[in-house]
C-alpha cells in the first residue's frame, strides 16, 4: 500500500524545479503561525472571561467546547469543498471566516454577553477547521514522500513559535491584573461592578481587532499567489467514500489518538493560569509570562522533535513521549508550589510532537481517500470541546483543581496505545506490500 504522500506527490513535485514550492511551503507555514496565535490566546481568554462573566471552572471551558466543537461540524463540509475545488480554495475560505470572527470580538465585547464571545470564537474555529483540513496534508505533499512527517513537524513548529509569543506578549495587554474577591465585588454599586466587568471584556477587543484585518490581508495575498493544487472533481473522486478510507487502521487509530491528544493539550494549556494561580500562588501577569515559556517549551519541543526523526522512527518517538507525559501528570497530579508549574511546562516539550505525528501516521497509506481521512482525523480534534468540561467539572466536584489532570494523563495513555498499535499496523501493511 502506498503512503498518502506517495499518491500525492508526484503530482506537485515530480518533474519540477524544487524552488518553485518554496513560496507555497512560506504561505501555508505561515497558517501553522496564525492558528496557533489564536488558539494559545484562548488560556489568557479562559481565565479572563471567568473573571469578566464569573464563571466557574465547568462554564469558564465552554471556551474551548465552543471552539472545538467547530472542528466536528465543519470538518467534513471543509474536506468536500477542497475534493472539489481545491486546497488553496479551502484556505482562503478559512481565512476569511477566520478573520471575520475575530473582528466580531469588537460588537461581542460591546454586548457584555458571553453567549456571544463563544459565538465569536466558533466563528473564528470554523475558519480554522478549513485552515487545518487543508494545510496539514498540503505540507505532507509539498516535497517528496520519504521526509512528509519531518516536514510537517518543521511547519507545525512555527504553531509553537505562537504558543510562546501569544501569552508572553498579547496576555498582558488582555489580563488586567484586577482580582476582585466576591466580597469586593458584593460591596461595589451597580454602576461600579458594571463599569468593572466592561473594562474587563473591552480589554480583548483591540488584539483580535488587530488579528482579524491581520488575517483578511493574509487572505487576500494567499488570493493573488499561484500555488500548485490537485482538485479531485466528482469524476475523477468517485472510488474515494467513507468506508474506504476507515478500512485503514491506521486512520481509525488516529482518530481515537487525536481526539484524546487535542483534549489533552487543551485541558493543560487552558487551566494553566488557574493552576499557576491557585496552586503556584502566582499572579496574573507572572502566570501569564510562564504560559509563554510553556509555548516556548512547546515551540523547543518541535523543532527538536523534527530533529530526533531523523535518527528515531516518529512511532517510536511518539511512544517514548507520550510515556513521558504520562509520569509528569501524575507529578501535576501529586505536587505542590512551582513544581507544578515546571511539570506543566515539561508536558508542553513532550506534547509537541504529538499532533502532527498522530495526523501523518493516521493517513498514511489512504491514497485517493487522503482528503477524507484528513477531514475525519481533524472532525476528532472535537476532543478539546468535550474533555475540558470534563477537567472543570471535577475541579468544582472535588474543589481542587489538581484532580482534574487526571483526564489529561489518560489522553496520554491512549496516545501511547496509537503509537504502539499502529507501529504493528503500519509494519503489517508495508509487509504485505512488499
Amino acid at each position: 500500500m502506498e503512503s498518502a504522500s506517495t499518491a500525492k506527490a508526484p503530482a506537485l513535485h515530480e518533474g519540477k524545479d524544487q524552488r518553485s514550492l518554496l513560496i507555497p511551503f512560506i504561505l501555508v507555514t505561515s497558517l501553522f503561525f496564525f492558528w496557533g496565535f489564536v488558539h494559545n490566546l484562548d488560556p489568557i481568554l479562559i481565565p479572563h472571561l471567568r473573571k469578566a462573566f464569573r464563571l466557574n471552572d465547568l462554564e469558564s471551558s465552554l471556551v474551548d467546547s465552543s471552539v472545538f466543537i467547530a472542528y466536528f461540524i465543519m470538518a467534513l463540509p471543509a474536506g468536500y469543498i477542497m475534493r472539489r475545488y481545491g486546497y488553496k480554495s479551502g484556505i482562503i475560505i478559512g481565512l476569511l471566516l477566520f478573520g471575520i470572527g475575530s473582528i466580531l470580538f469588537v460588537p461581542a465585547a460591546n454586548t457584555l454577553q458571553y453567549a456571544f464571545f463563544l459565538g465569536a470564537l466558533f466563528v473564528i474555529a470554523c475558519g480554522l477547521t478549513f485552515l487545518e483540513t487543508a494545510a496539514n496534508p498540503y505540507v505532507t505533499i509539498l516535497g517528496p514522500a520519504n521526509t512528509a512527517t519531518r516536514r510537517l513537524n518543521f511547519s507545525q513548529s512555527f504553531n509553537g513559535l505562537a504558543a510562546y509569543i501569544a501569552p508572553a506578549y498579547i496576555g498582558p495587554l488582555i489580563l488586567s491584573g484586577k482580582n476582585l474577591t466576591q466580597v469586593q465585588m458584593d460591596a461595589m454599586s451597580h454602576d461600579q461592578l458594571q463599569s468593572y466587568l466592561a473594562g474587563e471584556a473591552a480589554s480583548v477587543k483591540m488584539p483580535y481587532l488587530i488579528l482579524g484585518l491581520i488575517i483578511l490581508t493574509v487572505a487576500i495575498i494567499f488570493f493573488f499567489t499561484r500555488m500548485p493544487d490537485i482538485k479531485e472533481g466528482v469524476e475523477k473522486n468517485s472510488d474515494a467514500s467513507f468506508a474506504g478510507a476507515l478500512k485503514s487502521s491506521n486512520l481509525k487509530w488516529g482518530i481515537v489518538a487525536q481526539f484524546f491528544y487535542v483534549g489533552a493539550q487543551v485541558c493543560v494549556a487552558s487551566f494553566f493560569i488557574r493552576m499557576a494561580t491557585i496552586k503556584a500562588g502566582l499572579d496574573e501577569d507572572t502566570a501569564a509570562r510562564y504560559l509563554g515559556m510553556y509555548g516556548l517549551f512547546f515551540m523547543l519541543g518541535r523543532f527538536a522533535g523534527t530533529f530526533f526523526m531523523r535518527f528515531v522512527e516518529p512511532k517510536k518517538l511518539l511512544a517514548l513521549y507520550a510515556v513521558i507525559n504520562i509520569l509528569l501528570s501524575a507529578i501535576a497530579i501529586m505536587a505542590s508550589g512551582m513544581v507544578i508549574v515546571y511539570t506543566l511546562i515539561g508536558i508542553a516539550f513532550f506534547m509537541s510532537i504529538m499532533f502532527p505525528s498522530i495526523f501523518s501516521l493516521g493517513i498514511e497509506g489512504l491514497g485517493h481517500n487522503t482528503k477524507i481521512g484528513s477531514s475525519l482525523i481533524i472532525m476528532s480534534i472535537v476532543g478539546g470541546a468535550l474533555l475540558p468540561p470534563v477537567l472543570g467539572l471535577i475541579s468544582d466536584k472535588t474543589g481542587n483543581i489538581q484532580n482534574g489532570y487526571i483526564v489529561p494523563l489518560i489522553c496520554f495513555v491512549v496516545v501511547l496505545l496509537f503509537a504502539v498499535k499502529g507501529h504493528k499496523t503500519i509494519l503489517s501493511s508495508n509487509s504485505n506490500h512488499e
